[in-house]
Order: C-alpha cells, then sequence, then structure tokens
C-alpha cells in the first residue's frame, strides 16, 4: 500500500476510535460538572494526575519500547510481550516499597490504594493496546478505544448519579473501563499465546529495557509539563481555580481529538513507511506541513468559540474559566509540533535526546509557575505551559536536523502563532467589535492553511 494512503486509513482507523471517544467524554461534562463543583474536580483529577506520574516509573517506560520493538522484524512478538509483563510486575512491586511514604501526602491521604489500583490496571491495559497496535491489529485497537469510552461513561453515570460516590465514583469509572479493555485484548487476541521464555527472552528483554528506561524520566517530564500547572494552582491559588483550570482544559484538549488520532497511525508509518535519504525527508515534510495546518485551522475554531463551548459543556459555577482557554489551545498546537517532532527520536532510537530535551521544559515550567502562578493565577499557568512547549519545539527542530531533514516552514509557523496570539486578545478582552475581528483573523488563518490541506487531499483522491 501507498505509504500516504497507509497513513490516511491508519488514521481513519484510529479516528473513529478517538474520536468517538472523546467526543462522548466531552458530552459527559455537563453531566459530572453539576454533581462535583470545581474543588472536588480538582482532587478527583490529583488522584488520577499522580497516579498518571506513577505509570513511567512503576511500567519501567516499558509501553514505548514494547510498540517500537513490536514493529522490529528482528525481535519475536513473544519475547516482546513477555518482557512487557515482567517489567511492570518488577516495577509494580518495587512501587509499593513507596507506599508508606506516598501515604503521607496530606491530598492522597485514604485514596492511596485506588491510586494503586488505578496504576496496575492502566500499565496493563497500555501493554496489552500497544502490543496489539505492534501486531497490526488496528480495527481491534480502534475498536477497543471504543468499548472503553462506553464501559466509562456508564460506569460515570451510575457511580456518580445511582450510588452518590462521589471524587471515588470518578477515578472508578476510569479503572473499571481500564480493566474491561485489558482483559477484551488479552482474550481476543490471544495474548496468553506471547508469553513465553525462551533464550532470546534475555537479549530483548536487555535492549527494551535499555531503550525504555530513558524514556521513563521522559514520560515524567511530560507528566510536569502537562500536570504541574494544576498542583501550583491547587497549592499556591485555590482548588476552586485549580478545578475552573482543569475543566477548561477540556476544550483545547480538542486539539488532541485529531492530533491524537494522526499520531497513533504516524507512529506506525513513521518506522514502517519513512524510508531513507531524501525520500524520508519529503515525506515528514509534506506530512508536518498538513498537520500543522489542521492543528491552526482548529486552533483558532476553539479561540473564536472557546467562551461559548464552555457554557455549552459545563454547569454555571465553571463558566469563569474561559479566560484560560485561548493561551491553552495555543500552547497544545506547539505540544502537538513535540510529540511529531518525538517521533523522529523514535525512529532513531534515540531515547536519550527525547529525555533530554523534555527535560528543559519541564525545569522552564516549574520554575515559570513558581513565578507566574501567585502572580496571574492559572493565565500565568498556561503561559508557563505554552512557554515550555514552545522552547522544547524549537530545540528538537534544529537538533533533528541531522537525522531528518525536514522543512519546518518557520515563517508560517510565525505568522500563524502571531494571529492566533491577537485573536486570544481581542477574545478576552472583549473589545468593541470583537467578533467581527476574531472572525476575520480565522479567516486570515484558514487561508493560510487550506491550500496545502487542499493540495494532498487532490493526491490522494487520485491515487
Amino acid at each position: 500500500m501507498d505509504k500516504y494512503k497507509r497513513l490516511l486509513s491508519n488514521t481513519m482507523l484510529f479516528g473513529i476510535s478517538v474520536f468517538s471517544s472523546k467526543i462522548l467524554v466531552f458530552l459527559l461534562m455537563p453531566f459530572y460538572t453539576k454533581i462535583l463543583s470545581p474543588a472536588d474536580t480538582a482532587f478527583a483529577q490529583q488522584i488520577l494526575k499522580s497516579g498518571n506520574l506513577l505509570i513511567p516509573l512503576v511500567s519501567i517506560g516499558i509501553a514505548n519500547a514494547v510498540i517500537r520493538f513490536g514493529l522490529d522484524k528482528q525481535h519475536r512478538k513473544s519475547a516482546v510481550f513477555t518482557t512487557g509483563l515482567f517489567a511492570i510486575g518488577i516495577g509494580f512491586l518495587a512501587s509499593l516499597f513507596f507506599y508508606p511514604l506516598i501515604s503521607l501526602v496530606p491530598s492522597l491521604d485514604g485514596y492511596v490504594p485506588l491510586m494503586y489500583t488505578f496504576v496496575l490496571v492502566s500499565v496493563l491495559r497500555n501493554l496489552c493496546s500497544q502490543f496489539i497496535r505492534a501486531k497490526g491489529f488496528v480495527r481491534l485497537y480502534a475498536i477497543d478505544g471504543i468499548i472503553n469510552t462506553f464501559v466509562y461513561s456508564f460506569c460515570l453515570i451510575w457511580f456518580l448519579a445511582v450510588l452518590e460516590w462521589g471524587i471515588v465514583g470518578f477515578v472508578l469509572a476510569t479503572v473499571v473501563a481500564d480493566a474491561v479493555s485489558a482483559i477484551l485484548l488479552f482474550t481476543i487476541a490471544d495474548l496468553h499465546r506471547y508469553i513465553r521464555i525462551t533464550p532470546s527472552l534475555k537479549h530483548t528483554f536487555n535492549s527494551m529495557v535499555r531503550y525504555s528506561i530513558p524514556l521513563i524520566p521522559t514520560t515524567m517530564f511530560w507528566w510536569i509539563i502537562n500536570t504541574c500547572d494544576h498542583f501550583f494552582l491547587l497549592y499556591m491559588a485555590s482548588g476552586t481555580e485549580a478545578g475552573l483550570y482543569s475543566t477548561a482544559a477540556a476544550i483545547p484538549h480538542l486539539i488532541m481529538l485529531f492530533s491524537t488520532l494522526f499520531t497513533e497511525a504516524w507512529q506506525l508509518s513513521a518506522v514502517q513507511d519513512g524510508g531513507i535519504g531524501a525520500s524520508r525527508d519529503k515525506f515528514f515534510s509534506k506530512v508536518f506541513v498538513n498537520f500543522q495546518g489542521v492543528l491552526f485551522i482548529i486552533a483558532t475554531g476553539l479561540i473564536g468559540f472557546c467562551r461559548v463551548l464552555l457554557a455549552i459543556l459545563t454547569d454555571a459555577d465553571y463558566q469563569d474559566g474561559w479566560v484560560f482557554i485561548p493561551i491553552l489551545v495555543i500552547a497544545l498546537v506547539y505540544s502537538c509540533f513535540v510529540t511529531f517532532m518525538g517521533s523522529i527520536y523514535s525512529v532513531e532510537k534515540k531515547s536519550v535526546l527525547s529525555f533530554i530535551t523534555l527535560m528543559v521544559g519541564a525545569i522552564i515550567n516549574v520554575v515559570l509557575n513558581y513565578l507566574l502562578v501567585p502572580l496571574y493565577g492559572g493565565s500565568g499557568a498556561g503561559f508557563a505551559t505554552f512557554t515550555s512547549f514552545f522552547v522544547v519545539f524549537v530545540i528538537r527542530a534544529i537538533n533533528t536536523k541531522k537525522y531528518i531533514k525536514m522543512k519546518i516552514y518557520p515563517l508560517k509557523l510565525f505568522i500563524n502563532t502571531v494571529l492566533l496570539f491577537v485573536q486570544s486578545y481581542i477574545v478576552i478582552s472583549e473589545m468593541e467589535n470583537w467578533i467581527w475581528y476574531t472572525a476575520a483573523i480565522m479567516a486570515i488563518v484558514i487561508g493560510i492553511n487550506i491550500k496545502a490541506l487542499l493540495v494532498s487531499a487532490l493526491k490522494l483522491l487520485k491515487r
């Protein structure tokens, strides 16, 4: 299959899963924001976010190695999957030694067993899902995403509205949904057939662990950039502001709706169809220009309608959070660019460089949050997030040139970014005739980016 058609085909398949799951979760926002207060939402999110910090430690970052080595034909699939199970078992047992220490965290008091359960179930589901992707079971992967979402939605409604379990119900819905997914994937894909202890296991285990260990801090740095703003707001501002910020951040994550479904497919294409030399440079350049075009078009739409979207999707107590959305939209655009550049490190197996670049971003994020949150609250946290992603993107854009000479179209990036900031200022300040001004900027952004998208679409249709 032509590499562009394969990328489009996989993107559409992942799109069915991601789109249905994300949209249904967004539709649930009016439901749970009526039941949980902003402070309760912030506390529930803290339990999940704290668990997400433990996930790379418990799994020894092995999920990243499973997809990369699973696609590599020189490694037995059984050795890859068995290594994943061993790594998770060792990591989880080791994490239990830190249970007393984690229990001392005041905000997690009484919820540590629930958090540990969430972590274990999550890493097992992630192992199964990444392995079936590597095996090429793309349809099963997509179907699992849909099933997971419906189970989560049912449990969330049942636990909050019927059983009235509050914060526990909010977290437990995710736990049950992930457990169901892990069991279904393991059963349907007959993954028990890939649990084998063979002479080649030691070599594969050593190779995968060497690859994944640098990605443990890398994943933690991702966590810091994406999550530490929530904790700074919780402890340096208020639980209410943290809840408003976390809920408002769901709107910019609509960008991730497209980015996630694309990235899932792109990770496969970058390894399988990347090629070598000039053909690879051209492939990456073409894909990136279309990727950024779609992201900027979605971003300008979200900024223009951010207040309306939050009003539709949340209860009245959450409405004041709309002012945080524009800067978070721009931040997530650059987060997507950082992820795209990270695919180059994945292709080249340069996990250490991925670690170093994200470490820089994490340090910048923490420092700026510390300085800006006390002064500007959620707006300062949003700016810290944008700045960290922007710096990491610039570093990666320069550094990856030695591996793939990909065109990033800097002038186009600069113009689009400036236009989004101007639009954000207009929307937040609500100046006279602001609707017309923001509509004009939306038209300009669409005009700048639509040509490349149309040209690529026509080429794909001809093929």
